[in-house]
């Protein structure tokens, strides 16, 4: 069974039901006579949508091509025509035509009058869930995931079909824009004895999927697209209730899911624990770390990446923890044949997110490709991964200083290392690097890598320009500190410390070295964002920062003291 846009793609794995010729002319005698005639001489059987777009000429989309009708352009007759031959539009400004997959969406100008429809096609293809079908027999809650248009919605109606005629359950489908089981108060067969409960408003579907269990008492809850914090909850109070879950939400792979703090409650959810001195190093890891804190909602997550290829995570708590534990996990990769069955299995490596490689021209990349949970690590330089051959040795018989470039040129780096004949090389790869080189702004945000770096003890060197110059003064410095680490990574250390000592031992304040502007500002995020309180005294070039118990301030206020300045500096603010 499947939906748009995917609907017609002969490719998808499974049986197009026979109903459908019959259904898919339903749709095309709802459009304008010059435009259906149009789409019966081209044809339905691989048809996937009809696009009216006022003033603009109709066009045809197939799974292959897309044909644009020589005819007139679209009038305002021609949309009033296929409005009054569908049902009423909702608030989601889409309808549909009673007992059909069919989904027809408006698009509306400023005034709300319809000045564009989507005319998509619905088809039932049945054993479109082979793939799966054995994870839903045995009673677990399956999220799925995937692009729009792969197929998530035909899988999701093709489970329910299974779990209610098949296995004889009890289901409850939570249809709130009618995607699953068509328009109409009659549900369509493709999801057979099982039952629908439609949603008046999406805003209302967290409330009609708790009803669906006080009230119907069914064994599995059907849910598309979960894509709220309330709905979210709604999923977690179903499953704390032993009822299975069979649900999509938004996002391609747990990657996505992980990174979403309004959907990672499906997985757990996600928070960062404080461990105590020996629990951290027990685990060899830095005290601040990244932890599941409830078990997931779904016992297991399918990442639909083509019709005819799922990613099956089947233990997801255990998938979950190791990803954040910095370790690589497994997932099952599955092949399905034009029926639907599957054809192979393998076992596909999941990579932790902190090991993911930065860009090759060495600018800042995607906050979802670089943010994530650190790798895991022993104490001390001995855990760190073996440097490439290609690094080099330096003529002291010391390794060359790897450099991980975020957010500068990494030509212009290269460039600086010839230029002062640094024994330094440019790496990809923060476990490769002894340092990260990066710009002020990126640094504030703590994006990408330079949030594992400071965890995990490497040294960040900030610039403030992009430029070759400050490259090379920072490349001569760091020659000069003899393997020590920079201003930046002491003053966060010295914060860190500070912060333990009042967090853990009781201190009720602890005064940290003079430093700069800028480094004080960043040793006041640093303490914000672990709940203490943080104040400015002195007078430059000995004005410093005080960490302090109790709760927090706005950040970076000034101590009332007669040695302070009465304002913060224009760079602290």
């Amino acid at each position: 069974m499947r939906d748009a846009p995917d609907d017609g793609d002969a490719r998808t794995p499974g049986v197009v039901s026979g109903n459908d010729d019959a259904e898919v002319e339903l749709l095309v005698e709802a459009l304008p006579a010059r435009v259906a005639r149009s789409v019966r001489e081209e044809g339905v059987d691989d048809l996937i949508e009809v696009v009216l777009d006022l003033g603009r000429p109709p066009a045809a989309r197939y799974a292959s091509r897309e044909i644009v009708f020589d005819a007139d352009e679209v009038a305002a007759l021609d949309i009033d025509h296929v409005v009054g031959s569908v049902s009423e539009f909702g608030e989601d400004n889409r309808a549909g035509i009673p007992r059909t997959l069919h989904r027809v969406s408006a698009i509306r100008n400023r005034r709300g009058s319809i000045v564009g429809l989507t005319c998509r096609v619905g088809r039932s293809v049945t054993g479109s869930a082979g793939g799966i079908q054995d994870l839903a027999e045995n009673g677990r809650s399956i999220l799925l995931l995937g692009r729009p248009g792969v197929g998530k919605t035909t899988m999701l109606r093709e489970l329910a079909r299974i779990l209610a005629d098949d296995l004889g359950r009890r289901v409850v489908i939570v249809d709130t824009s009618n995607e699953i089981a068509g328009d109409g108060d009659i549900p369509h067969h493709a999801i057979g004895r099982a039952r629908r409960m439609q949603v008046p408003r999406p805003e209302l579907q967290h409330e009609v999927m708790i009803e669906a269990v006080e009230n119907h008492m069914p064994e599995v809850v059907v849910i598309d697209e979960i894509g709220t914090e309330r709905e979210a909850e709604a999923a977690r109070t179903i499953a704390e209730r032993g009822v299975q879950l069979i649900g999509t939400a938004h996002g391609n792979t747990l990657a996505n899911l992980m990174q979403n703090p309004t959907l990672s409650d499906l997985i757990g959810g996600i928070e960062s624990v404080t461990l105590g001195d020996d629990e951290a190093r027990r685990r060899g890891t830095q005290k601040t770390v990244l932890e599941r804190r409830a078990p997931p909602t779904f016992d297991a997550l399918v990442e639909i990446q083509s019709f005819h290829r799922v990613q099956v995570h089947g233990e997801l708590a255990g998938t979950v923890d190791a990803l954040l534990r910095g370790f690589a996990a497994e997932a099952e990769l599955r092949t399905l044949g034009m029926a639907g069955e599957v054809e192979s299995v393998e076992r596909a490596p999941v990579r932790p997110l902190g090991e993911r490689s930065a860009p090759a021209d060495g600018s800042a990349g995607s906050a979802a490709e670089w943010s994530g949970p650190p790798a895991r690590r022993r104490a001390g330089s001995a855990a760190r991964e073996a440097p490439p051959a290609a690094a080099g040795a330096r003529a002291d018989g010391g390794p060359k200083r790897r450099i991980l470039p975020y957010g500068v040129s990494r030509t212009r780096l290269q460039q600086a290392i010839a230029s002062t004949r640094s024994e330094a090389a440019v790496v990809d790869r923060l476990q490769e690097a002894d340092a990260v080189m990066t710009l002020r702004p990126y640094y504030r945000r703590r994006s990408g890598p330079l949030r594992e770096a400071e965890s995990l003890g490497v040294p960040v060197l900030v610039l403030r320009n992009n430029t070759v110059a400050q490259m090379e003064q920072s490349l001569l410095a760091m020659r000069g500190a003899g393997g020590a680490a920079d201003p930046t990574t002491q003053a966060l250390r010295e914060a860190e410390m500070a912060i333990a000592t009042v967090s853990l031992h009781g201190r009720r304040s602890v005064e940290l070295a003079p430093q700069g502007a800028y480094l004080r500002r960043v040793q006041h995020e640093l303490v914000s964002r672990h709940g203490l309180r943080s104040v400015s005294r002195g007078r430059e070039p000995y004005r410093r920062i005080t960490v302090m118990a109790g709760e927090r301030a706005e950040p970076w206020a000034a101590w009332d003291d007669p040695d302070a300045d009465a304002d913060l500096d224009a760079d602290d603010e």
